[in-house]
């Protein structure tokens, strides 16, 4: 069970501490899908006792790499990630742009992959959470999941050649 995007996050804790507390839920969560957010997410990571957080997190928005992954990978939480791909604003910058053929070297196959992988092969993410409703997109981001993922090298490559885009 989680809260969502941190609203009267004091409250519903109680709740659900109370609730996991009884066998009702197993996991306690908090999210928020804005940045501006995150300051204040991180310290209710510091101070409280969670299971897993939500946040954004993708190849053009990497502020959370300086502490909200170190923090929740130190203090053993779950993460899932939002956004994924920016509301589809990535895609925009890669219109018309082949996909370099170093992606091979990770089992990438499509720019949408090509995002998720970066985001899924960061040690501290758990789980990334792309929202599609078309089939052939939900086959498309599947397929990232399979295949080998880009080490720490191909990842900086990878965040390096998007930001010549």
């Amino acid at each position: 069970m989680q809260i969502h995007n941190l609203r009267d996050w004091q409250t519903h804790l109680k709740t659900l501490r109370a609730w996991k507390a009884e066998g009702k839920i197993r996991y306690i969560g908090i999210t928020t899908s804005h940045g501006k957010s995150h300051r204040k997410l991180e310290k209710i990571l510091r101070n409280e006792s969670l299971d897993f957080v939500q946040f954004s997190y993708n190849i053009e928005d990497r502020d959370v790499e300086k502490r909200l992954l170190p923090l929740a990978a130190d203090r053993g939480v779950a993460v899932l990630i939002n956004r994924p791909f920016q509301h589809g604003e990535l895609f925009s910058k890669v219109k018309g742009k082949a996909l370099p053929n170093w992606a091979a070297e990770f089992d990438c196959a499509s720019w949408g992959q090509f995002f998720l992988k970066f985001i899924v092969s960061h040690p501290a993410v758990t789980c990334v959470i792309p929202a599609t409703s078309k089939i052939h997109h939900l086959q498309d981001n599947m397929a990232a999941g399979f295949g080998r993922l880009p080490n720490t090298v191909m990842r900086k490559r990878m965040a390096d050649y998007f930001a010549s885009l």
